[in-house]
């Protein structure tokens, strides 16, 4: 017939030969081991190597007292801790409240006396606390402890806030497919659901902390519009990356959130309790920045939080950047194809 395809592969040419099943098998074993095994590391490793390493704290105390703790705490805790000399006690709450230190220590005639925020970190007042007792015993000293910005009685662990970072991460995630199922020809109202959402979310989450767990007393409407910039910060990348991408972008950066910014958020411990290199990693990704500026807007007055914010601001920047040159190349590319006119 004319116009039928008469093409026929040429005789004699091999067909292209898959790999035995076997051997599939064996290589699709491997690699699901070694992924396994690096999820194991990104989970586990940072617990097993957490602890204090060079945590700002801060020393006040006649000369000759103030430096023998200081020799003490550097012989007994080797760099574990970076003190600082303060004039006085009160310049050294003035460090702890702006977050500039992690604690300290006041050494006079009667003994020593730690200062700890357990509001920052339970783990690092309980290790300034643990030296304080070590050293005191040492040099048969009085030892008190006094908790400059305590938790609430009602969450004296921190439970609370240590538990945001899973949560995040799927209000960062989800919203992005779900959105955009439903509104798969619609830009505009799709980044209206997912900014939408992360108001919403933002608003639950500290309703939550507030009122059925306890874990703020106050700062309400702060802990609210960190969280909502901390949604925005997974939601538009996420959206950025599947616009300009596609599937396969939404999914690394997705698996990127989830396996790294995840572990890595130390938003229970904060970051200066996990190792120095991975800690600062996390503190780039929006888990571990948000973490960092929701602890400083429910206990600190928002005082070390100013970098966090900044970080999570260049990625909703990032993000919408990317969504506008994905939307704009879908655009030029269905006007491509679309018929010309008679």
């Amino acid at each position: 017939m004319a116009g039928a395809d008469t093409t026929a592969p040429e005789a004699g040419t091999p067909a292209p030969r898959k790999p035995h099943p076997a051997l599939s098998l064996v290589g699709m074993t491997c690699g699901l081991g070694v992924i396994l095994l690096l999820l194991l590391l990104v989970f586990i490793m940072p617990s097993l190597k957490s602890g204090p390493q060079g945590l700002p704290v801060g020393i006040v105390g006649t000369n000759s007292g103030a430096d023998d703790f200081a020799n003490s705490l550097a012989i007994s805790e080797a760099d574990a801790y970076a003190p600082q000399r303060f004039d006085s006690e009160q310049e050294l709450r003035e460090a702890i409240l702006d977050r500039s230190v992690v604690g300290g220590f006041v050494v006079d005639h009667s003994g020593v006396r730690a200062l700890v925020a357990g509001a920052g970190s339970t783990a690092i007042s309980g290790a300034l606390t643990g030296t304080a007792e070590a050293l005191g015993a040492l040099g048969e000293a009085e030892v008190s402890v006094e908790d400059v910005v305590p938790l609430p009685d009602s969450d004296p662990t921190g439970v609370g806030i240590g538990g945001l970072a899973f949560p995040l991460v799927f209000g960062g995630i989800v919203p992005v497919v779900a959105f955009r199922k439903i509104l798969p020809r619609s830009n505009g109202w799709y980044l209206t659901g997912l900014l939408g959402f992360a108001v919403v979310g933002g608003i639950v989450v500290a309703s939550v902390l507030m009122f059925a767990f306890g874990s703020i007393e106050s700062a309400f409407w702060p802990v609210a519009a960190s969280m909502a910039i901390g949604i925005a910060a997974l939601a538009l990348p996420l959206a950025g990356l599947q616009a300009a991408f596609g599937a396969k972008g939404f999914t690394i950066g997705a698996m990127v959130m989830m396996f790294l910014g995840n572990p890595l958020a130390g938003i229970a411990t904060t970051s200066a309790w996990l190792p120095s290199g991975l800690g600062v990693f996390g503190q780039v990704l929006p888990p571990g920045a948000t973490g960092t500026l929701v602890r400083s807007a429910a206990y600190f007055d928002g005082a070390g939080g100013l970098v966090a914010l900044l970080t999570l601001v260049t990625w909703i920047v990032v993000g919408s950047l990317l969504f506008a040159v994905g939307t704009r190349r879908a655009t030029v590319k269905e006007d491509a194809e679309l018929p010309s006119a008679p």
